[in-house]
Formats: structure tokens, sequence, C-alpha cells
């Protein structure tokens, strides 16, 4: 494919530091993967910047946010939220990631343990998994009951109501990958000794449960992307792109002054 000639501004951005470090990082020099990082760096930057205003309007006025991640094992919620997070005040911000439920949390209403992690005034919370682990991974993997997931289904588009409905802004967010990518991200955790540890039980049967998953995604869809509380249906084959997207939602989304 012939590329672009490279204009003016993009001469100016490969010869600042940033732009050189990108053109070095690898032994064979590609201008135009270069320019490609270089811009995603600067434009990351510029929305990180509005990240910073939209958490001081919370802030000041005392506002509560929820930003759900859901979607499949390896489809980079967490990098998501790394980038969101990066530069905003850590004192009025949470990541929440809970681990399975307690003896005596099974005994509570299934959303109790929700509520409790909910934000308080001028406090974001990022849910990295959250209520709708019952929706799909719990039945997919035996770990719920057919009463337990029907009643969470027919409950949840109150709850979430409820929530909003109380002054709390609600954003929900599913990346979506494809089996091809999700294996190949799935052999890069395992080569590298730094990350296996983010490898469990559940991931390793993800591939060859995939179309279980797919079938209790679509029912998850059909009946819980609601008018007031939609899905947000994030590509996320490319790392990059699925940043700035969610990122983009957000701040589309927040009316933040």
């Amino acid at each position: 494919m012939k590329r672009n000639k490279l204009t003016e501004d993009d001469l100016d951005l490969l010869n600042s530091k940033k732009g050189l470090t990108a053109l070095l990082q690898n032994d064979k020099v590609d201008v135009h993967r270069a320019l490609a990082d270089i811009k995603y760096a600067v434009e990351l930057r510029r929305k990180q910047e509005e990240l910073i205003k939209l958490q001081s309007w919370v802030i000041k006025n005392d506002l509560e946010v929820v930003i759900l991640f859901e979607g499949r094992d390896a489809a980079g919620k967490g990098g998501a939220i790394r980038r969101i997070t990066q530069y905003i005040n850590p004192r009025h911000f949470r990541i929440v990631a809970l681990n399975i439920p307690t003896e005596d949390e099974k005994k509570q209403w299934f959303f109790q343990r929700y509520i409790n992690q909910l934000p308080k005034p001028g406090e974001i919370v990022f849910f990295d998994r959250s209520w709708y682990n019952r929706a799909v991974v719990e039945p997919v993997n035996g770990f719920c009951t057919k009463k337990e997931y029907k009643v969470f289904m027919g409950q949840v588009n109150d709850f979430e109501r409820m929530i909003q409905e109380s002054g709390t802004h609600l954003i929900k967010f599913y990346l979506s990958i494809t089996k091809k990518e999700q294996a190949k991200r799935f052999a890069e955790i395992k080569s590298d000794p730094r990350k296996r540890w983010k490898i469990t039980p559940v991931d390793e049967k993800a591939q060859e449960l995939w179309d279980l998953y797919t079938e209790y995604k679509t029912k998850m869809f059909t009946q819980t992307d609601t008018k007031i509380s939609p899905w947000k249906i994030v590509d996320a084959n490319r790392k990059s792109g699925a940043r700035m997207e969610t990122i983009d939602h957000i701040l589309k989304t927040i009316p933040y002054k």
C-alpha cells in the first residue's frame, strides 16, 4: 500500500523528543509506525488533560460516577482503565476488582457487595468486571444456579435505574475481541514471566467455552441495553484504538463544564 508523504507537521512531531524516542525504540526504523505512535501519544495526552478537567468538575459538584468495564478475558479492560486514570487525582477515584464472594457475601442480596463499593460524593469508581459477572462468567462456568441467574436478570435494570435516579452517572463498556485475538493474547501472556499470574483457571477454559460465552453475552445485551443505561461496545482488537474510544465516550457522555 502506498503511504502518504510526510507533512511539515509530521516532521515536527518526528523531530520532537517523543518522536525521536519512537523512531529509535526498535532496531529497524519505521518512520510511519513511529509517526503513528507519536500521534497516538500526543492525542492520548490531550484527552487525559480533559479527563483531569472532568474529574475536577465531579469533585467540585460532589457528583458520583460509576464506569463499568466488561469483556472477554484478555480484552484489555485493565489497560484501558490505567490510561484513563493515569493522571487524575488518586484521592478521588477507585478501581474495584472484586474477588469471589465470601461465605457471608453469598448469603447477602447479590447486589449488596457492589452497593458497598459505589462512589461517595466527588468520586469516580471504575469496576474492572462488575455485577455483570452473573450475566456471563458465572452461568458459563457453573458458578451460579439457573434461579440465581434468572433473579439477577430480572433485577439488574431496576438496580441500575435506582443508581441513576439517585444522581449517579453510569457508563457501561463492553470491550469486544475476536477468538483469534484472544488466543494470541493468551499466548503472549503465558510467554512472559511477568504476566503469567494473569492467567486463571477460568481463562484457561475461555477458548473452549467461546460459543457459550457468546450466547450469554447476547442475552445480556438483549435484556440490559436500555435507553437510560445503554452498553457502549468497543472494538478492542487494537488496544490503542479501544483506549481512545473509551476516553472519548466518557468525555462525551459526562456533561462536565
